[in-house]
């Protein structure tokens, strides 16, 4: 990822809080099947190993695991909010004209390689922390000891799990530090007063710019 040093993010609390925070993540790899993505929920333990670990599981089927177990290097990238930037909110605009359209945006890349496993138990770990995190706050929260254990057993032999010790980590905080202050705070406005809620979500991070 290209990383201007006013956008780079360093912060490994910031970081993990994003990839906490990004749902369902984009896990990469160029092995012997080629060049393979999937759409994956995963979870951070950020406690192991330097940067944190994470685990997830891929259905049985997709032959993406297959590049995992044999080694290949795998990039898995958490993407935060995103907005399209007008010229139109830059005072610089109105000065001398000399501005154009970007996108600002939050992104984190995460390189590793993973341990990939099917035994069953650690599988019914991995997937019970994934609805674990993905169910707290809910009036009544679904638990994986909901279902009968037989139906949980023939689910668990239908995917395969990894643990991915992430051995580099990047992010990119693109939220218009390169431009002037009065130029920033126009942007802060007009996302704020946008219908679209990761407008202002992105609005919202842009405050907090040291």
């Amino acid at each position: 990822m290209y990383v201007p040093s006013a956008f780079r993010q360093n912060d490994l609390a910031q970081l993990h809080a994003q990839m906490q925070a990004s749902g369902l993540a984009v896990l990469t790899s160029a092995g012997s099947q080629g060049l393979l993505a999937s759409h994956l929920p995963l979870v951070l333990e950020p406690g192991e190993g330097e940067y944190g670990t994470l685990y997830g599981h891929f259905a049985r089927a997709n032959p993406h695991w297959r590049d995992l177990a044999d080694g290949t290097e795998t990039l898995v990238v958490f993407a935060g909010p995103d907005a399209y930037v007008t010229p139109t909110w830059y005072p610089a605009k109105a000065e001398h004209g000399k501005v154009v359209p970007t996108w600002n945006y939050i992104a984190v890349h995460a390189w590793g390689q993973a341990e990939v496993f099917d035994d069953p138990e650690r599988l019914l770990q991995v997937v019970s922390r994934l609805s674990g995190r993905h169910e707290a706050g809910r009036p009544q929260p679904w638990a994986v000891s909901d279902a009968p254990r037989e139906y949980l057993d023939s689910m668990l032999r239908a995917i395969v799990g990894f643990a991915l010790p992430i051995r580099r980590l990047e992010g990119k905080w693109k939220l218009g530090q390169n431009r002037s202050v009065a130029d920033q705070a126009g942007v802060r406005e007009g996302l704020a007063a946008s219908a679209n809620p990761r407008d202002r979500e992105l609005a919202e991070r842009m405050s907090l710019i040291d």
